[in-house]
């Protein structure tokens, strides 16, 4: 890439790149930010001292930390003749440099996502939100930022905001680090509304009872309609209507295509078609029959690929959340491997009595073992073994 002579990135884009940044930044001096204080403290008195640190305007200290921080920005502003108001900026980016002169980007440089994609996407091709399985990172490739300089960045999405700053005492600013850490403020922004319905036990305890999960494929509106039935204390025999009837044969089979290109889903293609054709078709005895004893199997196929052996079914499920976890870069993503763990241990994996014969279809124990009530086969049960398979596809 092209730099100019003061070390910013030229907002023209390279060769092979699709975009660039729209405007260049406000050069800044006598940028005197190295910490912010983390406890009151009388003069003489030792207080802790914040050199890093990520907030959303959901945290308490969000406000009171913002407002310093942006108020020093906006008087080095004025010290080189210009006026702004951060507050309307949807993108605020500083980068200090050692020297504490800096760049200062509002809504000019480019931004990027680095995201787990539900399909095969090609360059240059439209992402919407029902595209991204998960947020992975954010980034803003075309700005430069060296390993000694200090970065404070604002940002909003919808409304709410978030902030980030890595005031790098030891000056060796890791960007992976950072990426990583913008790109979680950002999920818990624009995801807000899913972790809330986790945290709320009322809400999620339903769902799960009910045989959901927030489940790659229906991530975003899709769960939010169940959701929002929920929390209205609705049926959900509507929203689960809607939901069927938006997995027609071609979305299926955009599911199976996404499995196959897995070699521990491959080996079992033949059972696997055999389960969505009847799932199509509306025979949910034998999608379900066949989808539920096949996910430990699959399970111990990937877990025999990375070490060789076989594993029980307790082994399986960590290395499921483990491979999630890996895959994602950090455990609190929108794949949701902890909770995802905890609904096979409670919901495939159910145990039951034969004695009082609660068993039903959802549970992979009931149905091999033959004690799953016969009115439990319903095809919002086989829709909902499809789409815990193909969570475990991502994941794996």
């Amino acid at each position: 890439m092209d730099r100019s002579t003061n070390g910013s990135l030229l907002d023209e884009p390279g060769p092979g790149m699709l975009a660039g940044n729209l405007g260049e930044p406000i050069k800044l001096t006598e940028l005197q930010l190295n910490g912010v204080a983390g406890e009151t403290g009388r003069g003489g008195q030792t207080i802790k001292v914040f050199t890093r640190l990520s907030l959303t305007s959901d945290d308490r200290l969000f406000h009171r930390v913002v407002e310093g921080l942006t108020g020093h920005i906006e008087d080095r502003v004025r010290a080189v003749e210009k006026n702004v108001n951060l507050t309307r900026s949807s993108y605020v980016l500083l980068v200090i440099h050692p020297d504490n002169t800096g760049e200062l980007w509002l809504d000019t440089a480019a931004v990027s996502l680095n995201i787990m994609a539900k399909r095969p996407v090609v360059v240059g091709a439209a992402i919407f939100e029902a595209d991204v399985a998960d947020v992975v990172a954010m980034s803003f490739p075309l700005v430069a930022i060296g390993k000694e300089d200090r970065v404070v960045c604002v940002f909003r999405e919808g409304w709410r905001f978030a902030l980030f700053f890595d005031f790098n005492p030891g000056g060796e600013l890791s960007i992976d680090r950072m990426e990583r850490d913008l790109g979680t403020l950002y999920r818990r922004l624009k995801y807000r509304d899913l972790y809330d319905a986790i945290a709320d036990e009322s809400v999620f305890g339903r769902l799960t009872e009910a045989g959901w999960f927030p489940f790659v494929e229906i991530l975003g509106r899709e769960f939010r309609g169940l959701v929002s039935h929920c929390e209205a204390g609705f049926d959900l025999e509507e929203a689960e209507t809607n939901l069927l009837a938006a997995f027609d044969t071609q979305r299926v089979e955009t599911m199976f295509a996404r499995w196959m290109a897995k070699t521990h889903f491959a080996g079992k293609e033949r059972l696997l078609r055999s389960a969505l054709n009847n799932f199509v078709s509306g025979d949910a005895v034998a999608a379900l029959k066949i989808i539920l004893t096949e996910i430990e199997g699959i399970l111990s196929d990937a877990y025999r690929q990375i070490h060789g052996n076989s594993a029980k079914l307790e082994t399986l499920l960590k290395f499921a959340v483990k491979s999630a976890e890996n895959k994602a870069g950090q455990p609190d993503t929108l794949l949701l491997s902890a909770a995802f763990a905890h609904y096979l241990k409670s919901h495939t994996f159910a145990k039951f009595d034969p004695l009082t014969r609660t068993g039903k279809a959802s549970s992979r124990h009931a149905v091999g073992h033959g004690q799953a009530d016969a009115d439990s086969y319903t095809q919002v049960r086989a829709l909902q073994a499809l789409l815990t398979l193909d969570q475990i596809a991502f994941y794996t």
